[in-house]
């Protein structure tokens, strides 16, 4: 990971209908090679950023740059440097084979020899053998196949940035451990940046170089822990806690 910013945000909004802003941040930077969690309830602005950063949509008012530099959504400066998986997997009605193989066939026209071990490659690293699922249907899938195989065609273009917008929500628990193996060695074998969205705090916890939290559109906070203040008081048995404001009292277990 190194210090300068990959994304350089400032003064930043995104408002949908001539309405209020469903995204405001003042200020945020993230360091090329970091592992970034975004966390925060549902409808606080999290896929709406990673829009934004995947250049799929345009702020409604300030700055946005990538590498230093503006980009406007679908450039050929962002174009296959970026990529963005959604919860849902949106593949196109061909073969596994085809669908990870036709970003690299629209950015460099790769050989067929260096495009089939990208392929292969890719499905290897999302646990999908590709001599059973290379020449599978889309329809054959099952739906953490389906986001496995959406996963492996980002994998193959080995972008800069991988956005990962909750990618584990709506799969199976072993398609969810392959997709979290496959993101992490992605940052190992590429120093690739991943933001990654998702409600599993333990997850964001455990990877996560940074987890920047955002409510009702705006950043809150960082950081991976939860901070309870005092004022803390001992009980009969010695031991310190914290009354709440509901009765309860909270302990404060021995370090």
């Amino acid at each position: 990971m190194t210090d300068s910013p990959l994304y350089h945000i400032r003064n930043l909004t995104r408002a949908y209908d001539d309405g209020d802003p469903v995204l405001v941040i003042d200020r945020l930077d993230m360091p090329a090679g970091a592992i970034i969690g975004l966390a925060g309830p549902n409808g606080s602005g999290k896929s709406t950023l990673l829009k934004l950063m995947a250049f799929v949509e345009r702020p409604t008012s300030g700055r946005l740059l990538y590498r230093g530099r503006p980009a406007a959504p679908f450039s050929e400066s962002v174009r296959f440097r970026v990529s963005l998986l959604t919860q849902e997997p949106y593949l196109l009605k061909r073969p596994v084979y085809d669908n990870v193989a036709y970003g690299l066939k629209i950015r460099d026209g790769a050989s067929a020899k260096n495009q089939r071990r990208r392929v292969e490659s890719a499905l290897r690293r999302v646990g999908l053998p590709p001599a059973d699922f290379a020449h599978r249907s889309w329809r054959a899938l099952s739906g953490g196949e389906a986001q496995r195989v959406a996963l492996a065609a980002r994998l193959a273009l080995e972008p800069e940035a991988l956005l990962l917008d909750e990618p584990t929500a709506s799969v199976d628990a072993a398609s969810a451990q392959m997709i979290r193996e496959a993101a992490l060695d992605c940052r190992r074998r590429s120093g690739t940046t991943l933001v990654i969205v998702s409600h599993d705090r333990q997850w964001l916890s455990e990877v996560c170089d940074r987890v920047i939290h955002l409510y009702d559109g705006r950043i809150t906070g960082s950081g991976t822990d939860n901070i309870l203040f005092g004022p803390w008081t001992l009980d009969e048995e010695g031991a310190w806690g914290k009354r709440l404001p509901d009765g309860q009292r909270m302990p404060a277990p021995a370090p």
